[in-house]
């Protein structure tokens, strides 16, 4: 299971980190997405990282305001959100999967999901 955390209200400009911890087995063994969905949007790849040699890969309305990372020990993948924007809304979901990628049907383990609404 899943469970993604650390959503809520923020000003444009401010940062949020989000976690996404698992229980019932072991995240450094999976590639691990973030994915968002905005109102009315279909749900879209933000970032994803590889199981075996951490690497990182970015949605281009991100890059360089968002990093993602691990922490084995924890069980827990974080993604840091700086500089956020009004369109940075949505609900954010992390996934398991075996390869790090923006396609939705690779993953087959998802979280709940956690709210993000960024507005002044």
């Amino acid at each position: 299971q899943l469970q993604a955390s650390g959503g809520g209200l923020v000003q444009p400009g401010e940062s949020l980190r989000l976690s996404c911890a698992a229980s019932g087995f072991t995240l450094d063994y999976y590639a691990i997405g973030w994915f968002r969905q905005a109102p009315g949007k279909e749900r879209e790849g933000v970032s994803c990282i590889s199981s075996t040699y951490d690497d990182t890969y970015y949605a281009d309305s991100v890059k360089g305001r968002f990093t993602i990372s691990r922490d084995n020990a924890k069980n827990t993948v974080y993604l840091q959100m700086n500089s956020l924007k009004p369109e940075d809304t949505a609900v954010y979901y992390c996934a398991a999967g075996f390869a790090p990628s923006f396609n939705l049907t690779l993953y087959d383990y998802w979280g709940q999901g956690t709210l993000v609404t960024v507005s002044s």
